[in-house]
């Protein structure tokens, strides 16, 4: 699936799935290796317990950041499969 971000410096998250099992993140822009470094850990990770720890995050003076939008699309995600 891909989400298209809102309020972050990245413009998109692919996302690869296993039924509710994350298998692959990747981010379109924003903070290189940041953001490699969230994808590898959430890899492999039940998505209720990725939201549970990323929801909510801010960067800096933004309503938001990258791993908070990565919590919503999985949201998303969980509320329509």
């Amino acid at each position: 699936m891909v989400y298209r971000t809102h309020g972050t410096c990245s413009s998109a998250i692919q996302i690869e799935m296993d039924g509710d099992i994350v298998r692959s993140v990747s981010f379109t822009g924003g903070c290189n290796g940041n953001l490699k470094g969230i994808a590898s850990l959430v890899k492999d990770m039940p998505a209720e317990e990725v939201v549970k720890r990323l929801k909510g995050i801010r960067c800096g003076f933004k309503s938001t950041s990258c791993p908070d939008q990565l919590a919503l699309a999985l949201e998303e995600y969980l509320q329509n499969k």
